[in-house]
């Protein structure tokens, strides 16, 4: 599989390709998930026949650039910002539209990421039509206010894949302890509004196989035209 870096807008872009992939999958990595990536290209092309390129794209302010709006930190003394909306016109402004100069066909565009990336992901999906379907593993659905947004309208994919560990909901961080109920209500709230959903729980906490459970979400995904 073909796989090189580019640099797009001053972020760094890695692609792995597939000679006439169907699928483009999108995903906004840090630099954890950089030295994960091929692990996580090899188990999508174990688990799937399906041709796909994957594009990542570097974040390089993780509590700043993934969330919708201000929040006071969590742990340490970081807060979270308000940059999402400048993300994702990157994406859709900038990075789709040079990924289709090169040949890339985006008409069935998945976007997925892990923790704060997965929040990104939902939230997007609430902005624009352009991502049929969604991965979110081990989303920040904690987030302040995020289950009140969620339930203001329909989200524009026709599929999401959430995930969680099970450990997750045992954090000793009273915020982030609140994962499993939100992540349920999530699903549900998904449901209603006719959202193809499904909700995976896998052995372990949020820092355990975090390659294994992006792959596997973006298969679901891709399996679902076989539904």
């Amino acid at each position: 599989m073909k796989s090189e870096v580019v640099n797009i807008s001053g972020r760094e872009c890695c692609l792995y390709s597939q000679p006439e992939a169907k699928y483009l999958i999108i995903q906004p990595v840090d630099e954890h998930d950089l030295d994960l990536l091929d692990r996580e290209v090899e188990l999508i092309r174990r688990l799937s026949d399906k041709p796909f390129t994957l594009a990542a794209f570097k974040i390089n302010d993780w509590n700043r650039e993934l969330t919708p709006w201000p929040a006071p930190p969590v742990f340490g003394k970081v807060p979270f910002g308000e940059g999402a909306r400048e993300t994702l016109d990157f994406l859709v402004g900038q990075m789709l539209p040079m990924l289709q100069t090169r040949g890339m066909d985006t008409s069935h565009c998945l976007l997925g990421g892990y923790s704060l990336a997965g929040l990104f992901s939902l939230w997007a999906s609430w902005q624009t039509g352009t991502f049929e379907g969604i991965a979110a593993a081990s989303p920040s659905v904690w987030y302040p206010q995020w289950l009140d947004y969620a339930q203001t309208t329909r989200p524009q994919a026709r599929a999401v894949y959430l995930s969680l560990g099970d450990k997750e909901e045992k954090a000793k961080n009273p915020v982030m302890a609140q994962v499993g109920n939100a992540i349920r209500r999530q699903e549900e709230l998904l449901r209603e509004e006719g959202v193809h959903t499904v909700l995976e729980w896998n052995a372990g906490n949020h820092f355990v196989d975090s390659e294994k459970r992006m792959a596997k979400g973006f298969v679901w995904l891709m399996n679902q035209e076989d539904d």
